[in-house]
C-alpha cells in the first residue's frame, strides 16, 4: 500500500511539473506574439476611426445616391388617320433625321376623298356663277320695269292733258246745244271724245299699277337671287375647306419622324390595318439626355438648383460625367404613381418618400454622354457646396 502511494504522487508530482512546464511555455509564446497583435488591432483601429471621420465629412459636403437612371425625350410615333400599312421604311434601332420618312400607309381612299372634294367645289363655283348670270337678269328685268313705269308715266301725263281738253269742249259743247248752237252730233262727238280720254287714263293708271307690282317682284326676286350668290360663296367656302381637309389628310398617309433620334422597335408589319392615335413605336432622341436621380426628402435640406454633380454610370465607371442640378419635382414619385398612396385609410406607416431631381449634362457633347441610354444606372454626387 505504501509503494502505490508513493507510485501515485510521484506521478502526481510529474504531471504538475509538466503542467508548470507547459504554461510557462504559452506565456513565453504569448510575450512574443503580444507586439503584433497590438499592431495589427491598432492599425484596424486607427483605419476604421479614419474610414468613419472621412465618410462623415464628406456626408456634410454630399448628397448620393444609386437611385438614379437616365431619361430622354421618347416621342411615340402615332398616325393621325386610319388605314393599312403598304410599306416601312425604316428597322429597329436606325438613327433617323427629323422629316425623314418612316412608314406609308395606303392612301387610295384618301385619294379618292380628295377627288369627290374638289369636284364638290367645282360644283359650288357653278352654281355661284349661276347665282351672279340670275342675279344680273333680275337688275336687267328691274331696269326694264322701271322704264316701262316711266313710259306708262308719260303716258298719264298726256292723257291728263287730253282729259282737260276734251273736257273743256264738252263744257263749251254743252252750252251751244242748249242755244241749239251745234247740232246734236257734235255734242254727241265732244261727249264720247271727253268719255274716251277719261276711259284712256284709266287704263293707263291701271298700267302703271301692275307696272309697278311687277317692278316690285323682280326687285325681290333679285334680292332673293342676290342671297342665293352668298350662299353659294359660303358653299364654296365650305368645299374649299373640305379640299384642304382631304389634301391634308392625303399627306397624313406619309408618316415622317418627329425628331433626330433612334427608332424603337418596330411593331407594326406591312398590310397590318392601324387607327389613328395608336402608337405604333418610338423614337428616342439620344442627342438629349439627362439623369433622374431620387433623392430621400432627408437629403434635399441643403440641395439647390445649379450645385455641381458628379455622375457615374454603371456602363462606364471609370469616368466622371460632370452635371448640375438642373430642377426639383413638384411631387414625390409615390404621388404620380398609377396607386397613391392614401394614408387617409387604413393604418397609417410612415415611409420616407423620395422626389425626383433633374440633373443635366454639363457637356452634352461628350462622346460618351451620347453612348447613354434611358434607363441606364448610375450613381450621382451632388456638391452641396
Amino acid at each position: 500500500m505504501k509503494n502505490k502511494t508513493k507510485k501515485n504522487k510521484l506521478t502526481r508530482d510529474k504531471l504538475f511539473i509538466m503542467a508548470i512546464n507547459e504554461t510557462q511555455q504559452e506565456v513565453k509564446t504569448t510575450k512574443k506574439r503580444n507586439p503584433v497583435f497590438l499592431i495589427i488591432l491598432a492599425i484596424l483601429v486607427i483605419g476604421g476611426s479614419w474610414f468613419g471621420i472621412s465618410k462623415y465629412r464628406h456626408s456634410l459636403h454630399h448628397e448620393e445616391t444609386d437611385d438614379a437612371q437616365v431619361s430622354a425625350d421618347i416621342n411615340p410615333v402615332i398616325p393621325r388617320v386610319a388605314g393599312y400599312v403598304a410599306d416601312i421604311r425604316v428597322n429597329d434601332n436606325q438613327q433617323v433625321r427629323k422629316g425623314d420618312t418612316l412608314l406609308l400607309l395606303d392612301d387610295r381612299d384618301y385619294k379618292i376623298k380628295l377627288e369627290q372634294a374638289e369636284a364638290a367645289l367645282i360644283t359650288a363655283r357653278t352654281n355661284l356663277s349661276s347665282a351672279k348670270a340670275t342675279t344680273s337678269a333680275a337688275k336687267a328685268n328691274i331696269a326694264t320695269s322701271q322704264a316701262s313705269v316711266g313710259t306708262i308715266d308719260a303716258q298719264i301725263d298726256a292723257a291728263k292733258v287730253n282729259v282737260w281738253r276734251t273736257q273743256q269742249d264738252y263744257e263749251r259743247y254743252s252750252n251751244l246745244i242748249k242755244d241749239h248752237s251745234i247740232t246734236q252730233q257734235q255734242y254727241e262727238q265732244a261727249l264720247a271724245a271727253k268719255q274716251t280720254a277719261e276711259k284712256q287714263l284709266s287704263v293707263l293708271q291701271e298700267q302703271k299699277k301692275q307696272a309697278s307690282q311687277q317692278t316690285n317682284a323682280v326687285a325681290v326676286q333679285s334680292n332673293a337671287t342676290a342671297q342665293q350668290i352668298g350662299i353659294a360663296d359660303a358653299t364654296i367656302k365650305q368645299r374649299q375647306v373640305d379640299v384642304d381637309a382631304a389634301k391634308l389628310n392625303l399627306s397624313y398617309t406619309a408618316i415622317t419622324a418627329p425628331q433626330d433620334g433612334l427608332v424603337s422597335k418596330i411593331n407594326v408589319q406591312p398590310g397590318q390595318f392601324v387607327q389613328a392615335g395608336q402608337a405604333l413605336f418610338s423614337i428616342v432622341h439620344s442627342g438629349n439626355v439627362w439623369v433622374i436621380a431620387n433623392f430621400k426628402e432627408t437629403q434635399l435640406n441643403k440641395m439647390r438648383t445649379g450645385q455641381k454633380v458628379i455622375v457615374r454610370a454603371d456602363a462606364f465607371r471609370k469616368h466622371n460625367f460632370q452635371a448640375t442640378v438642373s430642377s426639383f419635382s413638384p411631387a414625390t414619385g409615390s404621388t404620380f404613381a398609377l396607386l397613391p398612396p392614401d394614408n387617409a385609410s387604413g393604418n397609417f406607416v410612415k415611409v420616407v418618400q423620395r422626389l425626383p431631381v433633374k440633373i443635366e449634362f454639363i457637356d452634352s457633347s461628350d462622346e460618351l454622354v451620347k453612348k447613354l441610354r434611358p434607363g441606364m444606372n448610375v450613381f450621382v454626387d451632388v456638391h452641396l457646396d
